[in-house]
């Protein structure tokens, strides 16, 4: 079935995260850890939601860097770093393929709206930046749901927030686990692989696979109605 409502995850999906690093060496860490950090916020924001808490994406990514800043010679003070750190989510830009790929989708008369364990705020400047915001009917983020992706509560607080049902929704992520949790949900999913690695096979399948997001808008067309 066609979907009415296609939802996007923001972080890595849409926002390009690669000059995370950079923030890093910028407080005298090395640069491999943005991505021991980025995972380990994900980690701990999925283990409080399997044990039935929330926490935001501000509050377990500042102290995900503080124990992991633990016993690094960093060059101002621990605070200083995670902040400077964490504000470079706000400076963030789109992978070069998002604005062609929202155009075209909005072009065929999809709603689109997007589905985030970051913040709203940190979206809405990300796309106002980028000049893409117009095209976005909403932007849900897990903080108001009751748990992060890809517990089900999540996507179907999506759909309720969309006034559609799962079946009528398509989510977009580069993260199969968001892929998996989502078709668990009862959602259409598409997978946007840009590195071409493989896609892990104890995961549920994606409908879709694309490398580019432009790509989603013409692969969707084929689909029966």
């Amino acid at each position: 079935m066609r979907p009415a409502v296609i939802v996007f995850d923001v972080n890595e999906t849409l926002s390009d995260m690669s000059p995370m690093a950079q923030r890093f060496v910028e407080v005298g860490a090395p640069g491999h850890l943005a991505k021991l950090w980025f995972a380990t916020l994900l980690r701990d924001g999925f283990a409080l939601t399997a044990a039935g808490d929330n926490q935001t994406f501000a509050t377990i990514g500042a102290e995900a860097l503080r124990c992991l800043f633990t016993g690094q010679d960093l060059d101002r003070d621990t605070e200083s770093a995670v902040q400077h750190v964490l504000a470079g989510f706000s400076r963030l830009g789109l992978h070069d393929d998002v604005a062609e790929g929202v155009g075209a989708l909005q072009s065929a008369g999809y709603r689109l709206t997007t589905l985030t364990n970051g913040s709203t705020q940190v979206a809405e400047q990300l796309f106002t930046d980028a000049g893409i915001r117009g095209s976005f009917e909403l932007l849900l983020s897990v903080e108001d749901a009751p748990g992060w992706k890809p517990g089900q509560a999540s996507y179907h607080y999506a759909a309720e927030a969309c006034g559609a049902t799962a079946e009528q929704m398509l989510l977009v992520a580069v993260h199969p686990w968001d892929i998996h949790g989502a078709s668990r949900a009862g959602l259409a999913t598409a997978w946007l692989n840009r590195s071409g690695g493989r896609y892990p096979n104890y995961f549920q399948a994606p409908d879709h696979t694309v490398s580019s997001l432009a790509e989603l808008a013409p692969a969707l067309a084929m689909d029966p109605d």
